[in-house]
């Protein structure tokens, strides 16, 4: 077998022991640096590194504290100027296939057991080749509606829906009740009717949603732009009438993630389509006061009948260059182990361990929000669908999302931001070679 076989053989069975229960100090005296995704709804898990250190008698200095936008600009300096000492860092399935070289493949320090334990096709989704570069954790993103029931509920406006639109009032099954029912709702500047993010990657992955809802792609076979279409217009208008209505916050365009969910549990929001992460802290009587008034459903279908889907999941990652991988796979695997996930997924995260889904719907019994957080999520999973699988996802998000900022504030029309946005892109594309 050889010295370095042997000790990878060791170096995995002393991980198994330490990420299922911590093995006394397995490393003590080494210090791990790390870059993680922050935010609110990350602090509970991040709270068992503490538990992690104590049992093994390692350090964890967490070096920076971002959000995945942030995070990836900062990566990509890393890469750049070649300041890579730290070993663990957060990732995301749309952005890892950006990293070839930045992390190390975490199988040498697993078992296939243990491996095994993840669902399959979230550990498929975190290969880059061979190369396992990342672990799952109990963050499977796919969107489901988020609305207060309060308002659907409220005598005058049943009636008022009624006389206006000829239809009862119900949560909306489609992107265009949603629109509409979104303008009716509005009550500016106090109540809006709904909200989007507005920028990076974030309103892109929005619009490749409506646009594949719409019957459309984002991208042909080639990964030439195929998004300046008929559907990708109809698309764009959704955000730009909304916009034009005044249904969203006027700083829309500035929002992402942390700004929705501050947003939806404010009370001031009718309808918001976001991820599971944030259930628990919607309906939380000290996190939000909308509690107690949340529905969940279904994400909406475009004319094409196809529903929303945009999906990924977050994991934790170990660089090429950590000079102490075992302790970082260890600290990776403990994030991610059992307990972890169930830690997680009890705030209303999807988990990605086989066993922790079993766990979820078992300990969600008699617990009516809990129930239709997962009936609706589980049904969201069902229409889920990757970010387009290629390198260049970020390059090209950063490309569009100017494009369809400048249709939505009004300085371009919808076919000259598309048809601007589909020209960057291909030439992006050709100069990197695609085609």
């Amino acid at each position: 077998m050889g010295n370095h076989g042997l000790k990878s053989l060791l170096c995995a069975t002393a991980l198994v022991a330490v990420a299922g229960n911590a093995a006394a100090g397995e490393f003590d005296g080494v210090t791990l640096q790390a870059k993680l995704i922050g935010g609110q709804q990350y602090e509970a898990l991040y709270a068992r590194i503490g538990e992690w250190e104590e049992k093994t008698g390692a350090k964890v200095d967490v070096i920076s504290k971002k959000n995945h936008f942030e995070l990836d600009k900062e990566f990509k300096s890393d890469l750049a100027a070649g300041t890579l000492g730290w070993c663990v860092g957060s990732n995301h399935s749309s952005f890892a296939s950006q990293y070839p070289s930045l992390y190390t493949d975490l199988t040498p320090y697993l078992t296939a057991d243990f491996i095994g334990e993840y669902v399959p096709s979230n550990i498929a989704a975190s290969k880059i080749g061979d190369a396992l570069v990342m672990l799952p954790r109990a963050q499977f993103d796919v969107s489901a509606l988020y609305y207060l029931k309060s308002i659907y509920e409220d005598e005058d406006n049943k009636a008022a829906y009624k006389a206006k639109t000829g239809r009862d009032l119900a949560p909306p099954d489609t992107w265009d009740e949603y629109k509409e029912q979104a303008i009716f709702f509005t009550d500016a500047p106090n109540f809006y009717g709904t909200q989007y993010a507005g920028k990076d990657e974030a309103i892109v992955g929005r619009f490749y949603e409506l646009v594949i809802a719409e019957g459309g792609q984002l991208f042909n076979d080639d990964w030439s732009p195929a998004f300046n279409s008929d559907a990708g217009k109809r698309a764009l208008k959704w955000f730009v009438d909304l916009y034009e209505a005044g249904a969203v916050p006027p700083g829309t365009t500035s929002y992402l993630w942390d700004d929705l969910g501050q947003g939806f549990a404010s009370g001031t929001i009718a309808l918001n389509l976001d991820w599971p992460g944030w259930a628990g802290f919607f309906n939380g009587e000290d996190s939000s006061k909308a509690a107690g008034d949340v529905g969940v459903k279904v994400q909406p279908a475009g004319t094409a009948g196809v529903r929303t889907g945009w999906s990924g999941h977050h994991g934790f990652s170990v660089t090429e260059s950590c000079d102490n991988k075992e302790a970082a796979a260890s600290l990776v695997a403990w994030l991610t182990n059992e307990d972890s996930q169930k830690l997680e997924s009890s705030a209303g995260p999807l988990p990605t361990r086989t066993a922790v889904w079993d766990h979820v719907v078992s300990s969600a019994e008699g617990d009516a929000y809990r129930t239709e957080v997962l009936k609706a999520f589980q049904a969201a999973a069902s229409h889920a669908f990757p970010a387009p699988q290629t390198p260049y996802w970020i390059e090209a998000t950063n490309l569009i999302y100017p494009e369809l900022q400048a249709a939505i504030l009004g300085d371009k029309s919808i076919d000259d931001a598309l048809s601007d946005a589909s020209e960057a892109v291909d030439e992006m594309m050709q100069e990197n070679g695609v085609y």
